[in-house]
């Protein structure tokens, strides 16, 4: 016998042996569906933006464990969004990402707490 590749599933070979194979599928709220596309742009550009200050960093490191939550539960917590809120309203993004950023908080001002 010859297998070329096996890719996807389970696989078990040999005798007195089983296969599971289980897969998620996370359904994301459309509110959230919002939060997650407005601060995947923003994340964007803060990355284009000039030289990092530890404001931008921090506040990256939220977006980030924002976005990780919603990909991974389909929602964000409302502490998360909390915190999240205030460091945008706390920093003041710059004219360049302004815009990203308020729509970020549009996005969040939609899920309901």
């Amino acid at each position: 016998m010859q297998i070329g590749s096996i890719s996807g599933g389970a696989q078990a070979i040999g005798n007195h042996v089983t296969a599971a194979s289980t897969n998620y599928t996370v359904s994301v709220e459309r509110q959230h569906e919002q939060v997650l596309v407005a601060l995947r742009q923003l994340r964007e550009e803060l990355r284009i933006g000039e030289v990092r200050t530890a404001q931008q960093a921090e506040l990256d490191t939220q977006l980030a464990a924002v976005e990780g939550e919603i990909v991974r539960t389909g929602r964000s917590s409302a502490a998360a969004l909390n915190r999240l809120r205030f460091l945008l309203e706390y920093h003041r993004p710059n004219d360049a990402t302004a815009a990203a950023a308020t729509r970020v908080l549009m996005a969040i001002a939609q899920v309901p707490s």
